[in-house]
């Protein structure tokens, strides 16, 4: 399959038309419009999706390794099983997200807004979480190891059975928090 340019991609994204599947590696698409786009299964890695409006795509099972998608709205995305080391969604909106089993050791989240979201399952060790808006998120089953929750809102949140072990917490927000039966809380 040819590499397309990112006109083409654009064309094709305001035409409806499905990227699934597709060689999108090292493409830019920073500042793109791509609400609703599917991308499922498609190989997004070292893309470049700074502030680029995904609202509503749908990433299931994309390749995300080391892509750079800072400030990116991706309210109400869909991202199951999606995996990636060292993706890059700081500051970026993650509201009403679906994460199931995602799969993003070392994630940048710093500052994002994960209100809503649902990352049950997920593999999130050693995320970068600080200051993040986590407010009635959903991580029941994920695994945080060695997350960065500094100054984070978890308000209302659930963590149920999550692996919490050597995750920070300092200055949390903690109201309402579920963390029944978590690891690794002292």
């Amino acid at each position: 399959m040819a590499i397309l340019t990112r006109e083409q991609i654009l064309e094709k994204v305001a035409r409806g038309e499905s990227l699934a599947g597709f060689d999108l590696s090292n493409a830019d698409l920073s500042y793109a419009v791509l609400k609703g786009a599917n991308f499922t299964g498609a190989d997004l890695r070292e893309a470049h999706l700074q502030n680029a409006n995904m609202e509503g795509a749908d990433l299931r099972q994309a390749k995300l390794d080391r892509a750079f998608m800072f400030g990116s709205n991706l309210r109400n995305a869909r991202l199951d099983a999606a995996e990636g080391v060292d993706v890059n969604l700081q500051d970026s909106n993650l509201e009403g997200v679906s994460a199931r089993g995602v799969r993003l050791p070392h994630v940048a989240l710093l500052g994002s807004t994960l209100e809503r979201a649902d990352f049950t399952g997920a593999d999130l060790r050693d995320a970068r979480l600080k200051r993040a808006h986590l407010r009635h998120a959903k991580f029941d089953e994920a695994d945080l190891r060695g997350a960065h929750l500094v100054r984070s809102d978890l308000s209302d949140a659930s963590f149920r059975r999550a692996d919490l072990t050597g995750a920070v917490l300092t200055n949390a927000i903690l109201d309402g928090t579920d963390f029944t039966e978590a690891k690794g809380l002292s």
